[in-house]
């Protein structure tokens, strides 16, 4: 049931599964068609558990499409493994953060600092309702090293660029 890989596109380093043929970044550039991540959101597990985070195929391409730039996108593919996630679990939280940083990265790269900052504030109140559990890690990323990200779009330079992100997965 994956989707068929296009031999011209990079793949996902973690899920192995194509890379989009272009960045959605709103006002600039052509939206995907409508269902066109349909297939990856399927693949989340119907249960959100860190357990299985490693294992689960929509969770590991959002994090592939989060550092290979395609914020928009991330966020479409991330939203179903949130939504598959308990209420009021760590692991609720902690895809909610790694959403909002995704939306923070792409306001940044539309110039739009101010929303970068309200951003990055949301992304941190879930990434801190996630750490309350006091856990090493959750969804197989630690509380930190996803601080970090969150801090390298709030800091960076407006014309410096893209901002590149980086999650490991422990």
């Amino acid at each position: 049931m994956s989707p068929s890989p296009d031999p011209h596109s990079p793949l996902g380093r973690r899920s192995g599964l194509p890379l989009p043929k272009h960045r959605y970044v709103p006002g600039l550039t052509a939206r995907h068609p409508e269902g066109a991540f349909d297939r990856v959101r399927d693949m989340a597990d119907a249960e959100t558990s860190s357990q299985t985070a490693a294992q689960n195929t929509a969770w590991l391409h959002g994090l592939d499409l989060l550092e290979a730039g395609f914020y928009w996108e991330a966020h479409e593919v991330l939203e179903q493994v949130w939504m598959n996630a308990g209420p009021q679990t760590p692991e609720r939280a902690m895809v909610q953060a790694v959403i909002q940083l995704a939306n923070a990265a792409l306001k940044h790269g539309m110039a739009r600092p101010n929303a970068v900052l309200r951003l990055c504030a949301i992304a941190e109140d879930h990434l801190h309702a996630a750490a309350l559990t006091g856990a090493a890690d959750i969804m197989g990323l630690t509380p930190t090293d996803l601080q970090s990200q969150i801090n390298r779009v709030r800091y960076a330079r407006e014309d410096r660029g893209e901002v590149k992100l980086s999650l490991e997965i422990e």
